[in-house]
């Protein structure tokens, strides 16, 4: 089997990242992805704080204007750092939404995303490389999960049917120094693209309809 079963290698930069999450970030990363069922990008971005008047369509770039610009911040204008920038689209049931700046870091956001019988997930990876998932339906918080403390072969049997589905199609990227069964730091971004059937390149992400915002 491979270790990242959901995912082709063409979907997957060396260390394991989504691809097309890694060709939208900056450098040292401090981001989130935000995915949903049933909801349009419009709305998520609304739920994340966004003012409706700000949001505006997007077409990426081709390419970042330097190490420390994402690309959805290079195509909104914006200096690095000046604010947090939203990107948002929708790929079948489900809406994405990147956040490159690790600004809508709560878990109440994901409770928010997922009301009126939703499911959602927020995925949270810092510049420090702490990592977690949060999981949420209808509205109440149905899973947390640290990246530090989960150990795979133990951990998934206990998790909702869809989430279990999603981290083993996730798996474990090939690093040296893993114990037998411990996850890499990148799992749970996995997970929340396998969640929803994201596993892309920037390719694809630029085929869909996107939506961008400033926040903050």
């Amino acid at each position: 089997m491979m270790p990242t079963p959901g995912f082709p290698p063409s979907t997957l930069d060396s260390e394991g990242t989504p691809i097309w999450i890694s060709d939208l970030a900056a450098g040292d990363p401090n981001h989130i992805l935000h995915v949903v069922r049933g909801i349009e990008p419009a709305e998520a971005l609304e739920e994340l704080g966004a003012k409706p008047g700000l949001i505006q369509s997007c077409e990426l770039p081709d390419s970042k204007p330097n190490e420390w610009t994402s690309l959805p911040c290079a195509a909104l204008g914006t200096a690095p750092g000046a604010c947090a920038v939203l990107l948002a689209g929708r790929i079948g049931e489900w809406t994405f939404v990147y956040d490159d700046s690790g600004f809508t870091f709560d878990d109440a956001v994901t409770k928010a995303l997922s009301a009126d019988g939703r499911a959602a997930a927020t995925s949270v990876y810092t510049i420090n490389g702490d990592a977690h998932l949060t999981y949420a339906v209808d509205g109440e918080q149905v899973e947390w999960v640290n990246v530090d403390d989960l150990l795979v072969e133990e951990d998934l049997a206990g998790m909702p049917a869809e989430l279990r589905a999603a981290f083993e199609a996730a798996g474990i990227a090939e690093w040296e120094g893993l114990e037998p069964g411990e996850a890499d730091s990148l799992i749970a971004m996995r997970a929340a693209c396998a969640l929803a059937g994201l596993a892309l390149t920037l390719s694809d992400v630029r085929r869909v309809p996107l939506l961008v915002v400033p926040l903050g």
